[in-house]
């Protein structure tokens, strides 16, 4: 048996409502067709995104200094630069501005969880 590579992703928030509206509306993702309960699955490519309600256990305010530290999540999009500025009109907190690297322009940006999340357009 073998591990082929990622296959879903998920992020647990505090508010799904709150999280879900802000992947759709921020970023642009659109729902899946199916999302299974406690859970917004999005239709993005190549694997899966979702954000999720907690795990039994799980309480986000106890993680420190914010949830997913030591995790690099990485998105793609057509622009880093327009979507930075529409984040930044948004009132989004930004951590890195706009840089090119070695998958294109990049910025990362922290959700309404505290999740940093990186964005590039190559």
């Amino acid at each position: 048996m073998t591990v082929t590579g990622p296959d879903f992703l998920a992020l647990q928030v505090r508010d799904l409502d709150v999280a879900a509206s802000f992947y759709e509306t921020a970023l642009g993702l659109e729902r899946a067709p199916f999302s299974p309960p406690g859970a917004v699955v999005f239709a993005t490519a190549t694997i899966p995104f979702a954000v999720r309600e907690p795990l039994p256990g799980v309480d986000l305010d106890q993680i420190s200094p914010r949830p997913g530290s030591g995790v690099a999540l990485w998105l793609k999009c057509d622009s880093a630069p327009d979507l930075h500025a529409r984040l930044v009109e948004a009132g989004v907190t930004v951590v890195a501005e706009p840089a090119p690297g070695p998958f294109g322009v990049t910025f990362t940006f922290l959700d309404p969880d505290g999740y940093a999340v990186t964005v590039h357009d190559a």
